[in-house]
């Protein structure tokens, strides 16, 4: 058969089984060198629309409006696509003691099979931008700074649900509400620990399901921005350094390499502080972090008004869903 003829009955195979099956890797990685598995075809315009969605319900902060439509969204959301949806209200109190009311959000997919992996994003938005020169106690649109692994989660739950073929293990999806109500940069009252990731620390002191034992767990954690870098974060690398490498050796079989950095950084205190700290399950941050006089720190956009649309970049958008893509569908 010639080239021609093979390059027709190629193109008459995808028409005929649905062409979204098989990412390839980029150009950076000689296709030789890699061993990729078949995965759907994670569509960075989709997760875009996703976080556009949640941006133009308003920011996302306690007892708003904003919240409430949003935490309807994503609930509705989820369920449409087959995925098994419980909410766990919850009462925290912030660092200067004001009464918070919060929702965490869990799914499960395929939730029979035992060998799990564990997805997470917060949904919630910062309420003050005190970080910015201007309007700094007016929340923020928070696109990239809980929005955008929201918006990769719900792309991956749509492409599992109409994935024709599924990965051979369950994936739950936790979206923690009330992650990001710490203590402001100019604060000068008295220093209370732990006032960061308040949902996280319920969730993880109250597990849903009962008895919950994923394999590991991936937070993701401003994964949309414009010239973003996913160094190895410090609290990761001390409690589970074999799952950062492996994900970013998958990310470098895909040719991500630029993007997930072979570098290690400080550690933060997350969603995965207390997933891992007090509900013993290993879980990983995937954290947009920039290089800075030979360390790291957060982006220009972070805690500032400049963390809206036009800080979200597709291609970073389609690095990290189709690495996650992939790490399930190897398992």
């Amino acid at each position: 058969m010639n080239r021609s003829r093979i390059a027709l009955f190629l193109l008459l195979v995808f028409a005929l089984t649905g062409a979204y099956f098989v990412w390839k890797p980029s150009a950076e990685v000689p296709a030789a060198e890699v061993n990729l598995v078949e995965t759907p075809d994670f569509k960075a315009d989709s997760a875009y629309q996703f976080i556009a969605q949640q941006v133009a319900f308003g920011p996302r902060v306690p007892g708003s409006e904003a919240s409430q439509n949003t935490l309807k969204f994503l609930v509705a959301k989820l369920k449409s696509y087959g995925w098994t949806v419980t909410e766990q209200p919850f009462t925290a109190f912030r660092y200067d003691g004001k009464k918070l009311q919060g929702t965490n959000i869990i799914a499960q997919f395929q939730p029979a099979i035992a060998k799990r992996i564990l997805l997470s994003s917060h949904w919630d938005a910062r309420s003050i931008a005190d970080k910015d020169s201007v309007r700094k106690n007016e929340p923020i649109d928070a696109a990239n700074d809980g929005a955008s692994g929201v918006g990769v989660l719900l792309e991956i739950a749509r492409n599992l649900h109409e994935a024709k073929t599924k990965p051979a293990v369950g994936i739950d999806i936790v979206l923690f509400d009330l992650e990001d109500h710490g203590e402001p940069e100019d604060y000068t009252g008295e220093h209370k620990p732990n006032s960061w990731a308040l949902g996280s620390q319920h969730w993880a002191a109250n597990l849903v399901p009962a008895n919950y034992r994923p394999y590991y767990g991936i937070l993701l954690d401003m994964v949309g921005g414009k010239g973003a870098m996913f160094p190895h974060e410090g609290t990761s690398m001390q409690y589970a350094p074999g799952i950062v490498r492996s994900v970013w050796a998958t990310a470098a079989d895909l040719g991500y390499s630029h993007l997930f950095v072979d570098q290690d950084a400080f550690g933060i205190s997350d969603d995965h502080t207390a997933v891992n700290e007090i509900a013993k399950i290993q879980m990983i941050d995937l954290i947009d972090l920039r290089a800075s006089n030979g360390g790291f720190e957060f982006g220009s956009f972070h805690h500032t008004h400049a963390d809206n649309l036009a800080n979200i970049d597709k291609s970073t958008l389609k690095a990290v869903g189709q690495t996650l893509l992939q790490v399930l569908y190897r398992e």
